[in-house]
């Protein structure tokens, strides 16, 4: 584990790309972890539900994981130097959330390359964006709780960081050791500081994403060569029952 004060000195590695036929057929043993919505977390955790503020179609007004996985996102934020917070853009996602990202980035696609065949515009929209599934078997990463979006910002203003790529921007300098092969800058210690702090409490990165993190789904178990995943797909309906059902219980 790096020491905090090399976190921001130490190149991020670069990793292949996923391979999903065979990391969507790793077995997942479930989990009774409830979902949590992240606007609980003291400081130094801030929220910003993206897609719901960019009025993105089914999206919720809240960044909701695994306890797990809220409880090391909260470790993630108190390793971080002093006057950083972490920014939380997003977590578990809808499935019709993640139908219309995958078929926007896929009309973009396709509308920047005319004549791309349907296997090289599948792999390009997988670089970015899952594919929308609600499979017990394989369900795309967001839906299990398990994955996470962040960044870093100014504790005493709330301004993000600069990462060098806006946060979903479907790009090549989004890789998360993009930055690595060019001049050193502040967005590329940024992003070292941000992937070392989210390794040490157990998270893999997926490597075109800088902003994405997974703990205890498919994609986790692929990154760290785990025999099983820990975490299936989840429904917002449970989840409000279960605060629903707690808050009575309290009263």
């Amino acid at each position: 584990m790096l020491e905090p004060a090399t976190r921001h000195t130490t190149p991020i590695p670069s990793m292949k790309e996923p391979d999903w036929a065979t990391l969507t057929h790793i077995p997942i043993t479930g989990s009774s972890e409830r979902l949590v919505p992240v606007s609980l977390a003291p400081p130094p955790v801030r929220v910003f539900p993206a897609y719901a503020r960019m009025s993105v179609p089914g999206a919720v007004n809240e960044c909701y994981l695994r306890e797990g996985v809220y409880r090391r996102l909260l470790a993630v934020a108190r390793s971080l130097p002093a006057g950083l917070t972490l920014l939380v853009l997003d977590g578990w996602r809808p499935w019709r959330v993640q139908q219309y990202l995958f078929e926007t980035l896929s009309e973009a696609i396709r509308d920047a390359h005319p004549g791309i065949d349907e296997e090289a515009l599948t792999r390009r929209t997988r670089e970015f964006v899952s594919l929308p599934s609600t499979s017990l078997e394989a369900p795309s990463p967001h839906l299990t709780g398990g994955a996470v979006d962040v960044t870093l910002c100014d504790a005493a203003d709330g301004l993000p960081l600069d990462m060098g790529t806006r946060f979903d921007e479907a790009v090549p300098a989004s890789h998360a050791a993009a930055l690595e092969s060019r001049p050193p800058s502040t967005a590329r210690d940024n992003r070292r500081l941000l992937y070392h702090a989210m390794r040490a409490q157990g998270f893999t990165n997926l490597p075109s994403e800088w902003w994405h993190f997974d703990y205890g789904d498919q994609l986790w178990a692929h990154y760290r060569g785990e025999s099983q995943a820990l975490y299936g797909p989840a429904e917002l309906e449970s989840i409000e029952n279960r605060w629903r059902q707690s808050l009575r219980q309290g009263r």
